[in-house]
């Protein structure tokens, strides 16, 4: 008889090894510095991610091939916890897009549309102090650019506490929701609890949500609810939690034809894209009284990222090697990868499901719509990646794994360029994917163990 041994030990000793990573990370950071500190202490910084990331790879690997403990979901979720507080206490130095959350909360809390102005706008200026207004970046150029959910949730931390730590502590529980969503996805498909660990364990959810508060774990926790609703076939809330999620981050729109069912009893069908758009309409609706400017400083964004260029995209900015990119050439591009999106969102919406359609089928969906999606703007900032991961707790993917964690190296950019270093992100991804769809492996091609195992 083969004994095969649990999961138990290699989890310690993985949750041990990150959490001691996490905290010799932390350790780095000078304080009072903005990034952190000396260029060398960057790079070992993200020298350490990187080991981690492959800290997190190895317990995923595991987890997936052997028998599951009693003890082990418990583990998995202490050192979700251990990883996150020390990161969570310090103050943000990867990013000070959380201050502007503040700001925007305290301008909402005195009244005023936070749509309106500028932060430095003299008409906002009995709301400056020097712990928060400093470290807003854009100033004195662009209005805010976060949708009116994440508004709501600014809005909300700022009537408990105006300062950083209470907004992160904010984004952790979210994550926490989208924790116990998965939870429940990963019961309802008879899946081992333990596997949480590929959204709770990845380093850079750690670092982006728990360390630099970023608002996209407001959208990943409202993403997870809507795939739970999704399974237990709430087709109304599905809509609300969906639209929600778009009004945080616009990328979650993406996921709508895995989370839409064509066919079912009293309309169905109808109901999740109604109640999606009516949601995004009426709060706008709420903010409206600026006019266009409720959109914030969306327009500007995309020529401020060198999007509407096209350099600033991974592909095109290849191509810029032998032959200049041109804004016509990024139309292009935008027009080929909407037809090639469109398609997939077809295909994913109105494929035969049957009785297969399951937790595992619409979650393998939403981490194909999430990743193309990702890859097809190629951010160039690492939490953009976070949320594609969390549909594969339930239905693992090598590909969109190694995408959510490998942007770690983005950190750093030793040649200043957007084409090489990325490709340490994008082309591992793209091999791992030809291979996925050479072994014709879905909607589970990591799925070692089948069902809930129980024993020590």
């Amino acid at each position: 008889m083969t004994y095969r041994t649990t999961t138990r030990g290699p989890l310690l000793l993985a949750g041990a090894g990150l959490i001691g990573l996490t905290v010799a990370a932390l350790s780095l950071h000078v304080p009072g510095a903005d990034a952190v500190g000396t260029d060398a202490r960057r790079d070992l910084f993200v020298g350490l991610l990187a080991v981690a990331a492959i800290v997190y790879l190895f317990a995923i690997r595991v987890m997936l091939r052997r028998p599951t403990s009693a003890v082990s979901a418990p583990i998995v979720l202490a050192v979700a916890i251990a990883m996150r507080v020390p990161v969570l206490l310090a103050p943000p130095f990867l990013s000070s897009d959380m201050y502007r959350y503040v700001w925007d909360g305290r301008v909402q809390v005195a009244g005023i549309n936070p749509y309106r102005y500028v932060p430095a706008d003299p008409a906002l200026q009995p709301l400056r102090d020097a712990a928060i207004f400093p470290h807003i970046n854009r100033a004195d150029t662009a209005r805010t650019i976060y949708p009116p959910v994440a508004q709501l949730v600014f809005q909300a931390v700022a009537r408990v506490s105006q300062n950083v730590i209470a907004m992160k502590v904010a984004m952790v529980a979210f994550e926490a929701l989208a924790c116990w969503a998965v939870l429940r996805l990963l019961a309802m498909a008879q899946l081992p609890a333990e596997r949480v660990l590929i959204y709770a364990w990845n380093p850079l959810a750690v670092w982006e949500f728990a360390g630099n508060g970023h608002v996209d774990a407001i959208a990943t926790g409202l993403l997870a609810v809507a795939l739970l609703l999704r399974a237990v076939r709430r087709d109304a809330w599905v809509g609300v939690a969906l639209g929600a999620a778009v009004l945080v981050k616009f990328l979650p729109a993406a996921m709508a034809p895995a989370l839409w069912r064509p066919k079912g009893p009293h309309g169905a069908p109808w109901r999740m894209p109604l109640a999606a758009l009516a949601l995004i309409a009426g709060l706008y609706w709420l903010y409206s009284g600026v006019g266009w400017h409720v959109l914030g400083f969306l327009p500007g964004y995309f020529g401020d990222e060198d999007l509407s260029q096209g350099t600033g995209i991974w592909l095109l900015s290849g191509i810029g090697l032998v032959v200049t990119v041109t804004p016509l050439m990024a139309k292009i591009y935008a027009a080929v990868v909407l037809v090639c999106l469109a398609a997939l969102a077809a295909w994913i919406a109105f494929r035969p499901r049957g009785p297969a359609a399951d937790a595992r089928r619409v979650c393998g969906d939403a981490a194909i719509l999430a990743a193309a999606v990702t890859v097809a703007i190629s951010p160039h900032y690492p939490w953009y990646f976070v949320w594609a991961v969390l549909p594969c707790c339930v239905c693992a993917r090598w590909s969109i794994i190694w995408l959510s964690v490998a942007p770690v190296v983005l950190y750093i950019n030793p040649w200043n360029e957007r084409f090489f270093w990325p490709c340490l992100v994008y082309l591992p991804a793209a091999a791992l994917a030809m291979g996925e769809w050479w072994r014709r492996a879905a909607p589970q091609p990591l799925d070692g163990i089948k069902a809930v195992q129980g024993g020590s």
